[in-house]
């Protein structure tokens, strides 16, 4: 008896041992280990990434970060509890990262206080909900000297860029002048400042970097521009032409998209230049650097992507379109930190392609390419409505892939070896007038760049077209050709630890195998209920016949059969008992719609409820067993 009492004690003093050793483990570690995660994520969701690391090991000075959430608000919300949860263990991390270099702040603005009249001074937006108080959800940051950035909400369906979205705003922080963009462009979305109105791609642009946009008509490119984003441009005057080849000589920055079959350009041109509209170029400038873009439009097969065509019956079809490509994986380079990390890939519309002759001077990186057997097409069919069933038709295989994308690098040289280019006078007093005073700000005609350039060039510019690559439905992006422009712009910047953090996926993972059945199940469902309500309607276009016949002939509103034929009666009966019929058999397809999901749902929940409690409890009964076993024999 006194043994057993022993050995009960022992086990007991152990265990309390055991505990406080772990507790006091763990109060050692706290302090110089910080906290110490596994990511077990498919994608890494949850490790901040190198470039987040390295801008937080470049911060000279402290940054503060105030998270402004209102909890008790957020708490009816799930989404935005659980996206709550995601923001404060990041931001948690980066101040773990940076130590004293970030100061992280949480508020919680309950309705007329001090925290609310801050996050209203600050810009950030009051959301209305279901119940009396507003909900905050959004990040405020300021540097040493007073500059304040704000994300306004933290949208949980931003998920997938909220590592970008708070690291830029860090790094902004920390270098508060961003480089200024000059945009020239001919299209209606890229001439904006990036408001509402415009492309999806400059709203994103306007955010990282000072837009300054460049009328068709210059006559200078202001000196403030750190780097040229030439987007389809219009035509351009020799004189122009001179003034980008100054730039680029002066500067050496620049991301340019040309395109011989422009959608974009087609769609905003009049009936008198849309021939023009739909090409772009700049040969005077390429030609000097050995570089050429095809005249003829390219389509690929191999990369095709799916659109949706009606047939004269029609029947709705998905088939690929040649015309537009998704271009990844493979066809990306995967060694340029503009490209290797984009995992959705860049939807091009009708590129051109890119030949870069022996003799140039520039080093040359391809950065996209088509798939192993792309063909060449008419530029002017290229930018209209053509089905896919043309684009086959016309269908030439290449034999080798053609480049859709590259980086030139080298020293530059002027496409002007005869000196500077005169403004041209056009007799308008005012015009005549900027152009004079522009030619004498002008410096020295410059014959060779002073350092080595750095140009993107892109034989494509519908790909900043928002109908190529964003939801309508939803305003996300599917593909990546946001994060490309935009990683173009932060590598010829000089900001390439963002370029990693565009892309990243986002933290929700759903069950492909509902999806698959609510889709299923949709198709099933629409079509017998389009079917379904066809039937109804022609039945109640019929009784409506009916009644009208009796209603004309009948002396009595109430009476409307009397005039009916006794066949005609017989119809309206039958017609009224299909009518009870199908409103009864549609309301039985509404309640069959998602019983089988439903099911699913419920069982998968029952599952992770008790799967793991049930599992562990097998467990520890077959070691019991097989214990009271090995305790039998011995």
């Amino acid at each position: 008896m006194l043994n057993h009492l022993s050995i009960r004690y022992f086990r007991l003093t152990a265990s309390l041992l055991m505990i406080l050793t772990f507790v006091l483990f763990n109060l050692a570690i706290r302090g110089p280990l910080g906290a110490v995660n596994f990511d077990l994520t498919e994608s890494k969701l949850y490790t901040v990434n190198d470039g987040t690391r390295d801008v937080l090991s470049e911060l000279a000075e402290p940054v503060e970060l105030t998270l402004v959430y209102t909890r008790t608000v957020g708490q009816d919300y799930p989404d935005v509890r659980a996206y709550a949860d995601r923001v404060r263990q990041l931001l948690g991390t980066y101040r773990d990262l940076a130590g004293r270099n970030i100061q992280l702040k949480i508020i919680d603005p309950l309705p007329f206080s001090e925290a609310e009249d801050e996050a209203l001074a600050a810009g950030l937006t009051a959301i209305e909900t279901d119940g009396t108080d507003p909900l905050y959800f959004g990040l405020i940051g300021r540097n040493s000297v007073d500059d304040e950035l704000v994300i306004p909400f933290l949208a949980p369906e931003r998920e997938a860029t909220l590592e970008y979205d708070l690291t830029r705003m860090i790094d902004r922080l920390n270098k508060p002048v961003p480089a200024t963009i000059g945009v020239l462009s001919s299209l209606e979305g890229m001439i904006g400042t990036g408001t509402d109105e415009d492309y999806f791609v400059l709203r994103e642009i306007a955010k990282s970097f000072t837009i300054e946009p460049i009328p068709e008509s210059f006559v200078e490119i202001p000196a403030s521009v750190d780097i040229l984003l030439i987007a389809h441009p219009p035509r351009l005057s020799e004189y122009q032409t001179y003034l980008i080849d100054q730039f680029l000589l002066a500067k050496g920055r620049a991301l340019i998209l040309l395109d011989p079959s422009s959608k974009a350009g087609f769609a905003g041109a009049s009936l008198t230049n849309a021939s023009e509209a739909i090409r772009s170029e700049l040969p005077a400038i390429l030609t000097r650097y050995g570089i050429q873009i095809s005249d003829q439009a390219v389509v690929d097969v191999s990369t095709a992507l799916p659109v949706s065509i009606t047939d004269e019956t029609g029947r709705e079809t998905v088939i690929g379109q040649p015309l537009f490509m998704a271009i990844n994986g493979t066809e990306l380079d995967q060694a340029d930190p503009v490209t290797s990390v984009l995992s959705r890939g860049v939807n091009f519309g009708a590129p051109g392609s890119i030949a870069v002759q022996e003799t140039s001077p520039l080093n040359v990186t391809f950065l996209a390419e088509t798939g192993d057997r792309p063909s060449y097409f008419d530029p002017a069919l290229g930018a209209r409505n053509t089905s896919p069933s043309a684009v086959i038709a016309a269908y030439k295989p290449q034999k080798e892939r053609l480049k859709l994308a590259a980086r030139l690098r080298g020293t530059l040289t002027t496409a002007f070896p005869g000196g500077s280019v005169s403004a041209p006078m056009t007799g308008d007093p005012v015009l005549d007038q900027l152009s004079r005073a522009a030619a004498e700000r002008q410096a020295a005609h410059i014959v060779e760049g002073a350092g080595t350039a750095e140009l993107i060039l892109v034989a494509d510019a519908d790909l900043l077209d928002d109908s190529l690559y964003i939801d309508p439905g939803t305003g996300a992006a599917v593909a990546d050709n946001a994060a490309f422009i935009l990683n173009a712009l932060d590598s010829l910047s000089g900001s390439a630890n963002l370029l990693a953090l565009r892309s990243r996926a986002p933290s929700l993972r759903p069950m492909t195998r509902i999806l698959d059945m609510r889709a299923a199940a949709e198709n099933q469902y629409f079509s017998e209920q389009a079917a379904l309500e066809a039937e109804l309607a022609a039945a109640q276009q019929r009784i409506e016949e009916l009644q009208q016949i009796g209603a004309t002939n009948g002396f009595f509103a109430g009476d409307l059969e009397a005039d009916l034929s006794e066949e005609e009666r017989g119809e309206l009966i039958v017609l009224r008992e299909k009518l009870v019929d199908t409103r009864e058999r549609l309301r039985a397809i509404e309640r069959d719609f998602r019983r089988e999901i439903d099911g699913l749902e419920q069982n998968l929940s029952m599952l992770n409820i008790f799967g793991g409690a049930g599992l562990i409890s097998l467990i520890g009964i077959v070691v019991l067993f097989r214990r009271r076993r090995l305790g039998g024999v011995a």
